[in-house]
């Protein structure tokens, strides 16, 4: 089973151009799709989850038009928006059974069943009763995949989904996903870029409505190996080597400056370090290079 996207593009009203002729394919499994504010990942995901239409182009999931055959899509979708609500003075049994009811689970006994595997899946089973007012961000999320478990989709999207969670509920949330991935298909759409690099087999880093990068997450940091270089250096001097070095990114330690270069010599007293998937996102981000691997 595949999803298949082919040409899409969608300006909005304002002149926007969100999606500028975007293809990609992809494949049973978890798929990170990286980029930042604004990248065009929320339209896609939007668009993919029937809830808003494309100016033109196609997409097909498993022989469906999702663009056409949205009802028939809606059937085998699960999604988790980036702003995901909840009643505050209900309990997530009731609203889960609700959603149940809604998704088209009208046996009473088979809903019942349905929420007890999912809510234990999720880890929630011993706070079901609670309202979910009371729950914390990462509770708010493990019910979101709940629901969006909800009529065994064959697709299941996520938007942002470890966006300000601790560490610990972070944690959880990765194991969640990483177990409901092994079958289906699983959209990851984020800026956090160690999310794809712990949960994704294959990914795309899409900016300004485009795709610049796509593959599989490990291939990809090797196609940059002994070609990034780091060096510390202090604050003041940073716009310098900006302007000399292909700088791909820069971070603050110790109240100085890291940079990362790509070069594919050693430039003069930088050292070279092992390359990482932050340093494919910034230097695709960069120099806005399409590249499949």
């Amino acid at each position: 089973m595949e999803l298949k996207i082919t040409d899409l593009s969608k300006t909005y009203s304002n002149g926007v151009q969100a999606l500028k002729n975007l293809s990609l394919t992809i494949p049973t499994g978890m798929f990170g799709l990286l980029g930042p504010n604004g990248a065009g990942k929320s339209t896609l995901m939007r668009t993919i989850a029937t809830l808003q239409e494309a100016d033109s182009g196609s997409i097909t999931l498993d022989g469906l038009d999702v663009l056409n055959e949205k009802h028939e899509v809606r059937k085998i979708l699960g999604y988790l928006p980036q702003e995901f609500g909840v009643y505050p003075k209900v309990s997530a049994e009731s609203l889960l059974d609700h959603f149940a009811v809604l998704k088209g689970v009208a046996n009473k006994k088979e809903r019942k069943e349905l929420l007890e595997a999912l809510l234990q899946q999720t880890n929630l089973w011993a706070v079901r009763k609670k309202n979910l007012g009371t729950f914390s961000g990462g509770m708010k999320q493990r019910f979101g995949i709940a629901q969006a478990l909800l009529g065994n989709p064959k697709l299941i999207i996520v938007d942002e989904p470890t966006a300000g969670l601790d560490p610990a509920e972070r944690n959880r949330f990765h194991n969640l996903l990483s177990e409901i991935g092994e079958n289906i298909i699983v959209i990851l759409s984020t800026h956090i870029v160690e999310d794809v690099t712990d949960l994704c087999a294959r990914m795309a880093i899409i900016n300004k409505g485009e795709v610049l990068v796509q593959g599989e997450p490990l291939k990809l940091m090797q196609s940059l190996s002994g070609k990034i270089w780091k060096k510390m250096i202090e604050k003041s001097e940073l716009q310098n080597y900006k302007t000399m070095h292909n700088v791909i990114s820069s971070r603050m330690y110790a109240g100085k400056s890291i940079v990362h270069m790509l070069s594919d010599t050693q430039p003069n007293s930088f050292e070279a370090v092992e390359a990482s998937l932050e340093d494919v996102y910034f230097s695709s981000i960069n120099t806005r290079e399409t590249t499949t691997v």
